[in-house]
């Protein structure tokens, strides 16, 4: 990793939906590309953890909503949520957790610059939750993570689902069958061992867009190898809960997430 990674160059202002929550984007280096995204602080004073938001999707598709992040930061942590390269202004090509996991990486950097912060926790969403995964791995100091509607195994993804494999092939630059290896190295299952944080599984078992299978190989392997793991099944859900269910959930993730202590 570039020695410069994590380096903020550029900020400005951005509207937020919360009064109490101070909302900034970023412009900041990862492995030399210039990558934008949103950063969020409670207006309160004194240490603070840091909480790494990682989306889903690719692109334009679950893009990085301020709303969300603002939820997030109101509970009591200063947000940050990398937009990864090539996305709203920044350098590169987004690739589906391939080297696009240098942003999460850098980002992880970022927070720990800042002088507030006390630990870093990870969270990743949907797609999201390979590069919450691999990001924890990269960093032992991470105080915890969740993986909300998480990918765990990328030949996963392109089995179950028909309308990514385009996208999947030209991104990864072939099939699961073709090119196993660049599969393999984006599927952190294969590099558990190397975890040290405590984890948090959420997953709605009527999930769509990521099946529950993705949750149930992720816990299978972290109990097979001793980590700490804690499984929150919503039977009722999909990838996508209700709106008092979230907010209660995003309550209680946090509450979790805060009962951790840094290693």
């Amino acid at each position: 990793m570039n020695t410069q990674s994590g380096k903020i160059i550029d900020i400005y202002r951005f509207p937020s939906p919360n009064p109490n929550v101070e909302l900034n984007v970023v412009t900041y280096l990862s492995n030399g590309l210039k990558v934008k995204g949103l950063l969020a602080e409670p207006k309160t004073s004194g240490p603070i953890d840091g909480f790494l938001y990682l989306r889903g999707g690719i692109k334009n598709v679950g893009k990085v909503r301020p709303a969300r992040i603002a939820q997030f930061a109101a509970e009591g942590f200063v947000v940050f949520a990398p937009y990864y390269r090539g996305n709203q202004g920044g350098e590169g090509n987004e690739d589906f957790a391939g080297e696009d996991r240098q942003d999460a990486y850098a980002a992880f950097l970022l927070l720990k610059s800042l002088p507030r912060i006390s630990q870093i926790h990870v969270f990743g969403f949907s797609r999201g939750g390979v590069m919450a995964l691999l990001t924890a791995i990269e960093f032992p100091e991470a105080a915890s993570v969740v993986t909300w509607g998480g990918v765990s195994d990328m030949s996963l993804t392109y089995s179950e689902r028909n309308d990514l494999r385009r996208m999947m092939k030209r991104v990864i630059g072939g099939t699961p069958e073709k090119y196993p290896d660049r599969y393999h190295e984006r599927t952190p299952l294969y590099q558990l061992e190397h975890l040290i944080a405590p984890i948090l599984i959420i997953h709605g078992v009527n999930d769509h867009n990521v099946s529950v299978e993705h949750a149930y190989r992720l816990e299978r392997r972290l109990k097979a190898l001793n980590k700490p793991v804690e499984c929150w099944y919503f039977d009722d859900f999909t990838h996508y809960f209700p709106p008092a269910i979230n907010r209660k959930v995003v309550e209680d993730l946090t509450k979790w997430m805060k009962s951790q202590i840094k290693r």
